[in-house]
This record gives C-alpha cells, sequence and structure tokens, in this order.
C-alpha cells in the first residue's frame, strides 16, 4: 500500500555515508543526511527512516554511547527532535522505524537532519548490519512536511550493498537415492558465519568419496566470484552407500557431503523440496527471481514453490510468480509450483499454503489489507471454509502452517486438499499441530519447509532476529521429478520431513495377510483400492491382523542420538544405537517447547550450569544456529548461555572430568534444579517448566565416542481396534537436526 505521492520531488533528498559493500553481520557506522525540501518540516512534522521486516540490522538505541547501535540524531538550526525505534510503526513490510519527529523548532528548505547509526564518536563499536546478503539494502526516508501524519516516500532513498563475508565453513551436497548408472550432482559451497554462500573463495580442494565415482574429478578449483558449483554426470555403477569428503590443499578436512545411497533400481525416487519461501514484493528479501534461482543453484533443491502473503500479493505480482515458475520449471532438473500463503487471522482459520499444479489459476486472497486494487475483492476467500469451497475443483494441494498467524486444523480442514501438515519451518517446531490433527482423526502427512524470509529458500538460517531454528526440508518420494508425480507423491503423502538436514529413511509395514491399500482416503467417499501384504509411509490401509511388522531403516546425516517408534501420540519405543555399557564422561542437557502457539511463543532460557564436585573438561553448543545466543565456560565448574526455543530444541554437550562425581546444578528463568551426577544415565531427567507447550529440560547420558549414524530395525507392533493406528518415527541426530517419516495410517 503506497504512501502519499503529493508531490514527492519536493519533499527532500537523502544521503548515506559509506556507500558501497559492507560484509553481512557486520558492524559499520553511517551517516545519513537529511536535506528539507521546499516545504521544510513544520513543527510536530517528522520523518521516518524504515526498513523491511525481514532485516535484522541491529536495533537503534539512543542512552548508552559506548553499546552497539548507538544512534544520534542533530538538526543543523538546532530544532529538537522527539526519537523513538519501533518494530512495527510503519505499513508492513517496511514496519521497522527510526521516528523523528520535530518538537520545537521546524526545518526550512536545505536545513539538514543527520542520523548517525552507530555513532561511534562515544566509543561505541558501531551498528550491527543484517546478516544476510542484499545487492540493494534500502534506508527508505518518509516525509511528513505539514505535521499530518500523510508521510511521502523519497523518490530515491539511500541504498547500500549487503555482501557475504569470508568463508567458515563448506558445504557438500548429493541427493539422498540413486539408481546404478542414473547421473546425479554435487554441490559444493563455502558458507560465511551467517550461511551465506561465500563468493571470496580462492581454494583448490581435494573431492574423496568413499566409492568409485564415474565423471568425478580428484581436485576442484573455486575462485572470488563464485558463490557455489555444481558437478553434474556423476555416476557409480554399484550399489552402495557414497558420501565425498572435501578436502584443504593441506589434507585437512573440509566436509563430508550427505549419504547417498545407490540401488539398483530405486522403486521410488527421493526428491529434496523446500516449498515455502517469500521474497521481497512481500515480507521477505531479494526479488522473486534470485529466491528462485538461489533455491535451484546455491541450497541444490529439486523442487521449491514461491509462498507469498495473500494480502500483499498484487495482480501484477501473481502474473510475475506464475510467469517465473513456467520458465524456471524443468522436468528431471527442478520443479517449481506457483502458490501462495493463505494469510488468513487465526481465528478464521490461520495460515495455510496452497500450490498449484498449473499456471494461471486464480488467487484467492484471505483479504485485500495491503492492495489498493479491489477489483477483484470479490474473489476473496476470508476464512478457510471460504478457501476450501472456493478450491474445491482445482488442481491443487494445500498444507497447514504454523507462521506469525498458525493454522487451526480443528475448527477447519478439508482432506480433499489439505493433505499434509508443516510442523517444522524457521519459527521453529510444532509437533503439536500433528496432534490436533490426529485427535481430530486426520489422515495427514508431514512436511517442513522454510519460510524463509532472508532469501536463502533451502537453506534458511534464522540470522540474528525473532526467528528460532534452521528451515526444514522435505524429501519427496515420488516416481519421477516431474509436477505430475510429485503433486501424486503429496497427495499420497509419501514424503518425510527433515529440520534441514538430507538423510535416507525407509519405513515401511508388512502385514501377515493381505491388507486393503486404498487409492484414497475411504473417509471421503467411495475409492478403489487393491489387496497388498506391504506398505509404504502416507498409505491408508484396512487389516484384520492384529499385529503387523514395521520395517525401519535410517542412514543419517550424522550420528544418531535416538529414533522413537511412535503410534499417534505413543511412543511404542525409543531406540538407540548404543547401550548404557558404552555411556561415558559426556551428558547433554536440552532445552525445548514454546510459550503457546501465537507469535509471542519464544521461550527464553539464559542460564547457567554449575558442577559441585567436579569440573567441565569441554562444552559444545546444540542448534546455536543466532550468533548472538552463545555458550560460554566462565570458570572449570560452571557455564552459561543465552538461548531461546520457539518449538524446537537447543542445549549443550559437557565432558566432565569424572563421570560420577558431585552435583549438577541448572538455574534458568523457567527451570531450577539439582541433579547428582552420578543419577544421570541413558533415560532422561525430566525437568518440566510447570507451564508453555512441553516446555522442558531434559538432561541425560551419552557415550564418548559419537554413535553410528545408521540403524536398521524390524519391530512387531499391536494394532489397536476402534481408531487409526498412525505408525510413523522422529529421529534425532547428535547434531541436533529432527526427522519425521509421514505416518502410516492403518484400521482393523
Amino acid at each position: 500500500m503506497p504512501h502519499t505521492t503529493y508531490m514527492a520531488e519536493r519533499m527532500g533528498s537523502a544521503t548515506i555515508a559509506p556507500r558501497g559493500n559492507c560484509e553481512a553481520g557486520s558492524f559499520q557506522a553511517f551517516t545519513l543526511t537529511y536535506t528539507a525540501g521546499f516545504f521544510g518540516i513544520d513543527d510536530t512534522g517528522s520523518i521516518k527512516i524504515v526498513f523491511r521486516f525481514a532485516s535484522d540490522m541491529g536495533k537503534p538505541q539512543f542512552t548508552e554511547p559506548k553499546a552497539a547501535g548507538y544512534t544520534t540524531v542533530e538538526a543543523s538550526n538546532g530544532a529538537v527532535f522527539e526519537i523513538a525505534w519501533d518494530q512495527k510503526r510503519n505499513i508492513r513490510p517496511w514496519d521497522k522505524t527510526l521516528f523523528i519527529r520535530v518538537v520545537r523548532g521546524f526545518l526550512r528548505e536545505g536545513d539538514r537532519i543527520t542520523v548517525r547509526f552507530g555513532d561511534r564518536r562515544g566509543g561505541s563499536p558501531g551498528i550491527r548490519v543484517q546478516t544476510m546478503v542484499e545487492p540493494r539494502f534500502e534506508f527508505k526516508v518518509l516525509v511528513d512536511p505539514f505535521a499530518t501524519y500523510n508521510y511521502c516516500e523519497l523518490p530515491d532513498s539511500p541504498v547500500i550493498a549487503v555482501v557475504p563475508g569470508q568463508p567458515e565453513r563448506w558445504k557438500a551436497v548429493l541427493p539422498t537415492l540413486k539408481g546404478t548408472g542414473e547421473a546425479f550432482a554435487l554441490g559444493v559451497k563455502a558458507e560465511d558465519r551467517w550461511g551465506n554462500p561465500s563468493d571470496l573463495v580462492d581454494a583448490v580442494v581435494t573431492l574423496e568419496p568413499t566409492h568409485a565415482v564415474e565423471g568425478l574429478p580428484r581436485t576442484l578449483t573455486l575462485r572470488p566470484g563464485v558463490c557455489a558449483l555444481r558437478l553434474g554426470d556423476l555416476k557409480v555403477a554399484r550399489p552402495c552407500d557414497l558420501r565425498i569428503r572435501v578436502h584443504a590443499a593441506d589434507g585437512r578436512l573440509l566436509t563430508s557431503s550427505n549419504p547417498l545411497r545407490i540401488v539398483a533400481r530405486p522403486a521410488l525416487g527421493a526428491y529434496w523440496a523446500d516449498l515455502h519461501g517469500q521474497s521481497e514484493e512481500t515480507i521477505g528479501t531479494n526479488a522473486a527471481r534470485e529466491l528462485f534461482e538461489f533455491a535451484r543453484d546455491r541450497a541444490f533443491l529439486d523442487v521449491m514453490s514461491h509462498q507469498g502473503n495473500d494480502f500483499q500479493i498484487t495482480t501484477p505480482f501473481w502474473h510475475e510468480i506464475n510467469r517465473l515458475t513456467a520458465s524456471f520449471n524443468r522436468d528431471g532438473a527442478f520443479i517449481c509450483f506457483p502458490g501462495y500463503e493463505w494469510s488468513g487471522n487465526t481465528g478464521l482459520g490461520g495460515d495455510r499454503n496452497v500450490m498449484f499444479m498449473h499456471e494461471g489459476r486464480q488467487i484467492h486472497r484471505s483479504s485485500h489489507a495491503l492492495i489498493e486494487d479491489l477489483t477483484d475483492a470479490h474473489t476473496d476467500a476470508h476464512s478457510a471454509e471460504d478457501l476450501f469451497q472456493a478450491l474445491k475443483d482445482e488442481d491443487c494441494v494445500v498444507f497447514a502452517h504454523v507462521g506469525g498467524r498458525y493454522a487451526d486444523v480443528k475448527i477447519a480442514h478439508d482432506a480433499r486438499l489439505e493433505r499434509s501438515i508443516e510442523i517444522h519451518s524457521d519459527w521453529g517446531s510444532f509437533e503439536w499441530l500433528l496432534h490436533d490433527a490426529l485427535e481430530k482423526g486426520y489422515r495427514v502427512g508431514i512436511l517442513a519447509n522454510s519460510d524463509g524470509h532472508k532469501g536463502r529458500q533451502g537453506a534458511s538460517y534464522p540470522g540474528a532476529s525473532l526467528f528460532g531454528a534452521y528451515g526444514g526440508l522435505s524429501c519427496i518420494r515420488a516416481s519421477a521429478l516431474t509436477r505430475g508425480a510429485i503433486f501424486d507423491a503429496l497427495r499420497k503423502r509419501h514424503h518425510y520431513a527433515t529440520t534441514g538436514c538430507r538423510m535416507v529413511l525407509e519405513v515401511g509395514a508388512r502385514f501377515d495377510s493381505d491388507a486393503e491399500l486404498f487409492d484414497d482416503d475411504p473417509q471421503l467417499g467411495s475409492t478403489g483400492s487393491h489387496r497388498v501384504q506391504a506398505a509404504v509411509m502416507g498409505d491408508i490401509l484396512r487389516s484384520g491382523d492384529a499385529e503387523l511388522t514395521l520395517d525401519i531403516e535410517a542412514l543419517a546425516d550424522a550420528p544418531i542420538e535416538r529414533l522413537e517408534i511412535r503410534n499417534r501420540f505413543e511412543v511404542l519405543e525409543t531406540v538407540r544405537p548404543y547401550t548404557g555399557d558404552d555411556l561415558g564422561r559426556r551428558i547433554r542437557v536440552i532445552w525445548e517447547g514454546s510459550e503457546y502457539r501465537g507469535r509471542g511463543r519464544q521461550s527464553i532460557w539464559d542460564g547457567t550450569a554449575e558442577l559441585v564436585g567436579n569440573r567441565f573438561e569441554r562444552a559444545d553448543p546444540i542448534n546455536f544456529y543466532n550468533l548472538d545466543k552463545t555458550l560460554e565456560q566462565h570458570a572449570p565448574d560452571k557455564l552459561g548461555w543465552r538461548a531461546l526455543t520457539t518449538g524446537g530444541f537447543g542445549g549443550f554437550d559437557a565432558t566432565l572430568a569424572d563421570p560420577r562425581a558431585g552435583l549438577l546444578k541448572l538455574d534458568t528463568v523457567l527451570v531450577k534444579a539439582e541433579i547428582p551426577v552420578a543419577e544421570i544415565g541413558l533415560d532422561d531427567h525430566v525437568l518440566d517448566s510447570g507451564g508453555g507447550m512441553a516446555r522442558r529440560i531434559r538432561v541425560f547420558r551419552l557415550p564418548d565416542r559419537d554413535p553410528t549414524d545408521r540403524l536398521k530395525l524390524t519391530r512387531r507392533v499391536k494394532l489397536r481396534a476402534g481408531a487409526d493406528n498412525a505408525l510413523y518415527v522422529c529421529l534425532t541426530q547428535l547434531d541436533g537436526h529432527l526427522v519425521w517419516s509421514s505416518p502410516i495410517y492403518v484400521f482393523r
């Protein structure tokens, strides 16, 4: 929604110094100078300098000259200002606002307002630049010269370029399943400390496969200016589990790829997707075209969908999304779906994501809240029920999402369209959404995506903002990398979800006698079926058996901490790749959960751990994605940290000098406890916070040496009568990533 454009050319001008490139996440000092235009600024008139919601630039503050973010404002003629910083004082997406109002005096044409962001004259280190790359980061200036609160945007606001920093970690990305002799690609990149692919790499690296790979060079050269490389047309002749290690010139191991399983003929392919991201045309960062390019070329995705908030998608931009998906979509290489995030108010059903099979379909928005053109307002669907009714004849899929608004599947759900729910994104992890669906008897698959706002779809770091997690990925088990095959897999719930890792997961059921596998959910009415003796994740079946056999195989991206076998809300068994006899001096402390379902879900876990009669020899953080949140060792017997969760978990591993001695004292705002070290064992010590949603601390012991990265097991599972059996697994990697299979639904 634009501001007034009345005589914008006479409203003055603004400049910024320094201009040019600034490293993402670095501390800088900027001087913005506004020069008043013909009208000046009247007494109680004001200017606003506004920034995007997605930006995590440091907050200006006005009281501590030595601290980060110290900001000063001066008038060339001595006028006096009221100054305030507000996260939401302007029209979305330019919410974040430095508000400057004249409270004594006025400005004439040519008078200047000088704003020093990160004013270093009093000892401040400066203000932190946002942590994600943006070629045109804008200090948008709005002027109210008449004291009417009707602001005019300057035709040209100052911009800088936010660029990547030096490489700090390497990534090597493979697919996770291919047939023998089938071509595949290896993606290689180096990221800066904030997760931006760095174009400052100047290195020759060595590639070391665990098995022979046809077409793989021995070395790879990366030069400045290149953010990522993809090596295609690679092949493996025999079945194996492949990893490729990347070594520096001096032999140091830089990274190891995720696992790639090579089999003779896979029944279904495995395609990695992030079906939810936003660009600057709505509330994200960088243009939509750049988002598509990042997903394909720097995140190495197979499937993606742009999902902007509908009440910001103008008709021209909806047409542009459709043009982009048609342009980027390539069968066998990269699949894109047109879509949008239906962003209804929570009381009307909450967020849903809509993906169309084809371009050219009508967008049914939740509202026109930020769209001036009301000529198609009659097509709006104001509630989730209205949305499902509007889409009933469309070739589309819908999945429930938890973002600023959360999907309430208890008040609105259509199983014909809403085949899956998204239980992880940059906003956090939300297993409660699955529980809501199961409680209502819905048969849904599990997805994880990013809802990335920072222009990094498929590799979405949270940065330094209210996002609390790394963005998720979904592995879609489809017959081919085409729109039709991917849609078919989504409708059949043939997929699993991760918090961002890529790993191999197989979950299947075998029946003692023939079971009836339905072509579609029989709750929707008459549908075809056929007799089978085996099923895969997402299938819906009827069986007369009292038990079935569950086959599970996991080849993880990192060592496995545990795997839970679940039936609906019940954990049937917790499987670890180690026993109590393997435990050593390493303990793990995990904090997790959220305050509640809505926007203010962040739980603050700042605290300390103290060992009485023992000491910490080492402490390693888990899921500390926000670099402002740190784990520090203050003394041999004391750790301290700053941390938050938004539904997921974080924590630390600590190696103790003595495996049995002393007392562990935990002190956080939410939980305080004392545990004798000798009592910390294989099973979790659960310390409930007394509120929130699954908000608690867990403490348990680990082996000193990392366990295996693979599990293969078979279990007999009793089937309950009278309700669905929803059989699925949740796997936890030692590095903090989670993986969920979509349930196999069996009723007797």
